[in-house]
């Protein structure tokens, strides 16, 4: 009981603290008009307060220290050093707006803390593409892939209100509640002060009328470093499958877990790149962007991805004996297709021009516009090459 009582505490304190430094927040960013303006990327019409992922900080900070004291926890200061560091740099973008390089290289940096300082890394595949056991260069550069991979995943993902925070609630709940049942408490704590920042954060995000905020770059950042962090230690203590409560194709499940922006952040960049863009240029063609196109209001499509990924979730546990790799194609082909709905519907529907600059479907018969563009786009610049000569 005394562990629940902690986890339940870790929970509410992280909640409370976020909750009550929403309104001040607010009031501050006002007072010195630090206001979120729309732009092309953005879902939102009206400016609205920002740098709410300081609230999700502090709250976190402060349940995570307090609640796991009495455990150890060697690799706790290095993950708040990482995320912290991605804190202010998300700040920074807030406020002044840095370049997408700039940004990966305080990733970078952020994940190498991880890696050799917190000694959080993949050292085992888990059978995936028939690796086991895997050396230090290549855990390495997986793991530093898949963290940069991450944080951006969860950096796009924040497009409406409540989805980013709604879904790695639900993520960290799932993780926290494993650790729990097999006896990384310490760990669960982690979690679960995570999960309440969130919570104290979604009230204002998606409810919030007269303190409504976003988390920002600075929310979105720290989440996707923490959340990171967390899923490799989850892969991490589930090695020995002779463990209870040891989870098979763990890589697969973790995967499964996080589908949504992962998957999304794959696919969009895919198109972008097609497009001959910079895989980091704004757009509208996330699938929260689509639902919105076919008349969804942030809720309802919140809502309804959320939903979505627990049922996929739920049947990706119930599939783990499939396997690492079959499972992993099972999410990518079954995730891919129901990404591709609201297109088709968007399609069928003609509520999207196809010279639209910032939505582009890529639906079957589009691929080939596409690469028409792109060979279009090729003759123009040579074209303009041969004139400067």
């Amino acid at each position: 009981m005394q562990i629940i009582f902690q986890l339940l505490g870790s929970i509410l304190l992280s909640a409370g603290i976020a909750a009550f430094l929403v309104p001040v927040i607010v009031r501050t960013v006002r007072k010195l008009k630090l206001i979120d303006q729309p732009n092309i990327r953005s879902s939102n019409v009206k400016p609205i307060p920002t740098l709410g992922g300081l609230a999700i900080y502090f709250g976190f900070l402060f349940a995570t220290v307090v609640c796991s004291f009495g455990y150890e926890l060697p690799e706790l200061i290095y993950i708040i050093t990482a995320s912290t560091l991605m804190l202010f740099i998300g700040l920074k973008d807030d406020l002044v707006t840095l370049s997408p390089v700039k940004k990966i290289v305080g990733q970078v940096i952020a994940a190498s803390i991880l890696i050799f300082l917190a000694k959080i890394r993949f050292t085992n595949l888990h059978g995936l593409f028939g690796f086991a056991e895997i050396g230090l260069f290549p855990s390495v550069l997986i793991t530093g892939f898949v963290i940069v991979l991450l944080i951006n995943a969860i950096n796009l993902m924040d497009g409406i209100d409540g989805l980013a925070a709604g879904l790695i609630t639900y993520a960290a709940a799932l993780f926290g509640s494993w650790f729990y049942i097999s006896g990384h408490i310490g760990h669960a704590v982690i979690s679960f002060s995570l999960v309440g920042a969130l919570i104290g954060f979604f009230y204002y995000n998606v409810y919030g009328k007269a303190n409504k905020i976003f988390m920002g770059d600075t929310g979105s950042l720290f989440i996707g470093t923490v959340i990171s962090a967390i899923l490799i230690i989850f892969n991490e203590l589930n090695i020995d499958q002779s463990r209870p409560f040891a989870v098979e194709s763990v890589p697969a499940i973790s995967f499964g877990i996080l589908a949504y922006p992962l998957i999304d952040t794959i696919r969009v960049m895919a198109i972008r790149m097609l497009q001959h863009k910079s895989p980091f240029s704004a757009d509208k063609n996330h699938l929260h962007h689509r639902l919105l196109t076919l008349g969804f209001s942030h809720r309802s499509a919140t809502y309804t991805i959320i939903v979505l990924n627990i049922l996929f979730v739920i049947a990706v546990f119930a599939l783990h004996h499939l396997g690492v790799l079959r499972l992993m194609a099972y999410i990518f082909i079954s995730g891919g297709i129901l990404f591709m709905i609201p297109a088709y519907f968007i399609h069928k529907r003609k509520l999207i021009h196809k010279n639209d600059p910032v939505q582009q479907l890529l639906l079957p018969g589009s691929t080939d516009e596409i690469f028409r563009n792109r060979r279009h786009n090729l003759k123009k610049r040579k074209l303009r090459n041969t004139v400067d000569l």
